[in-house]
């Protein structure tokens, strides 16, 4: 502050504070210590500020049977037609919202809170996503309707179907084939999805409480609720044999069956470890695994320099996955 001050004295107060980065207000406390000490700091009234027995008179006008349904801008409007001015509008807003009598009186669409979903696989048949996309026709709007459940664990596709149009009927029998054929027990499984006409219906939830299984929905337009149904979809639709349209419902499920066929058997997947999902849906990785490291060590007894000493390891499957880890656990991000 003494350099503050000394530089003052020759280039003025604001240049020598704006050059030594001091605040202003700063430099004046300490130039002038203790003249606020022990008072209590008053804010004075502007000398242009209503009175307050002219605030309820403003108040009273306001509070009157002809103008207490109307807006302070035609109150003013009124006011100065009968040849009266008692404020501006900006004050009476302010007198207003003094005495918390401003607020917004029509009826407010208000949301419902909805719960974040945290559901947790440690195997598969654990934890289901189902989704549905559309497919482009021969024509401009015409679709086909892809439905797919996959399982997060190991990201085997358990099921598929293509349809003329989106159905819960037909979404119901797709559930419960998948069940059949995975055999699943009652408690065992949950099914998770966006909130699609489909995956609300009625009759889907009458078919998930009669065969005991957890129904869980994303919170509305949050994508990253159902992550894994909207990687798969976005592996497939990014596949260089993927066409921009389809030219017949068989076509679509031609590709479909070549496309599944590759990604439940031959695809590398790297959020299990570039395992396929059919071996680890299948309990086929242990074994896998053990011949990788049988290669690696191979290599390694070869050549140690290439690998600095340290023994290679295959990548290790994931002992867990999530959808919405919970804060408190140490997430990684999901690999698709």
């Amino acid at each position: 502050m003494r350099t503050t001050a000394s530089l003052a004295k020759d280039v003025g107060v604001r240049p020598a504070c704006n050059a030594l980065a001091v605040s202003r207000a700063g430099f004046y406390r300490w130039k002038n210590p203790g003249e606020d000490s022990g008072k209590e700091c008053i804010r004075p009234v502007p000398p242009l500020a209503l009175s307050p027995e002219e605030q309820q008179r403003v108040l009273d006008t306001l509070h009157e049977e002809r103008f207490v349904d109307k807006a302070p801008q035609e109150v003013y409007a009124a006011l100065l037609d009968d040849g009266s001015y008692l404020c501006s509008v900006r004050t009476m807003y302010r007198i207003l919202e003094a005495h918390k009598e401003v607020k917004e009186r029509r009826n407010q669409l208000r949301h419902p809170v909805y719960t974040k979903p945290e559901l947790l696989a440690e195997g598969p048949n654990q934890v289901w996503s189902w989704d549905i996309t559309k497919l482009k026709g021969p024509a401009k709007w015409t679709y086909y309707y892809l439905y797919v459940i996959l399982d997060i664990f190991s990201r085997y596709v358990v099921s598929w179907m293509v349809a003329g149009r989106e159905s819960s009927s037909l979404a119901k029998k797709l559930i419960e084939q998948s069940c059949e054929k995975q055999g699943i027990q009652s408690s065992q499984l949950s099914i998770h999805s966006d909130r699609g006409p489909s995956m609300t219906s009625k009759t889907v939830a009458f078919l998930l409480a009669d065969l005991g299984i957890t129904k869980s929905l994303s919170r509305p337009y949050v994508s990253n609720d159902n992550p894994y149904s909207e990687s798969q979809f976005k592996t497939m639709k990014y596949r260089p044999d993927f066409p921009e349209r389809f030219r017949c419902a068989e076509d679509s499920r031609s590709f479909c069956q070549g496309f599944f066929g590759w990604y439940n058997t031959g695809h590398y997947h790297s959020g299990i470890g570039f395992l396929t999902p059919e071996d680890v849906h299948y309990g086929r990785t242990e074994q896998i695994i053990k011949e990788r490291q049988v290669v690696l060590n191979d290599a390694f007894a070869k050549h140690p320099e290439r690998f600095k000493g340290k023994m290679p390891k295959p990548m290790a499957l994931p002992e867990a996955v999530w959808i919405n880890k919970p804060a408190s656990e140490n997430s990684d991000p999901l690999r698709h």
